[in-house]
C-alpha cells in the first residue's frame, strides 16, 4: 500500500489550479478531462489531485494497492465501506470511512498494467 494522492475536491478548478500551480509552485503532471488535475510538489512523491466532479466530496488520502479486490476482501474490519469497488480509468477504486470519520480511497491500476 502506497500513499499516492491527496484528494482535494474543488468548486472552481481554475482557481484551485492557479493557487497550487502558480501560487505555490506545484507542477502539473496530468489531466483527466476538464475536471481533474494532478500536481506534484517538488521533492515530494505524493501528488495533489484536484477534482471538480463533486465539490462536496471529502478531502482525503488515496492509497494505491496491487489489487482493490484483494484489499477489499481482506480489509481491516474497522474500515466501513462508503462506496463498493468500482471500475475507474486504469483500474478499480473503493472508498471507506475509518473509525475517526475520515474518508480513505484505495485504488489499483490493474487494467493499465494489463494493457501494457
Amino acid at each position: 500500500m502506497k500513499l499516492e494522492f491527496l484528494f482535494v475536491p474543488t468548486a472552481d478548478l481554475g482557481a484551485s489550479l492557479a493557487l497550487y500551480r502558480d501560487g505555490l509552485g506545484f507542477t502539473e503532471l496530468w489531466r483527466e478531462g476538464d475536471t481533474t488535475v494532478a500536481l506534484a510538489l517538488p521533492g515530494c512523491e505524493v501528488q495533489i489531485m484536484l477534482d471538480a466532479n463533486d465539490p462536496t466530496a471529502p478531502v482525503g488520502p488515496i492509497f494505491v494497492v496491487e489489487s482493490v479486490a484483494t484489499f477489499h476482501a481482506n480489509r481491516p474490519g474497522a474500515l466501513v465501506v462508503v462506496e463498493e469497488p468500482a471500475a475507474i480509468p486504469g483500474g478499480f477504486q473503493v472508498t471507506y470511512r475509518e473509525p475517526g470519520g475520515a474518508t480513505i480511497q484505495v485504488i489499483d491500476q490493474s487494467t493499465d498494467a494489463a494493457s501494457e
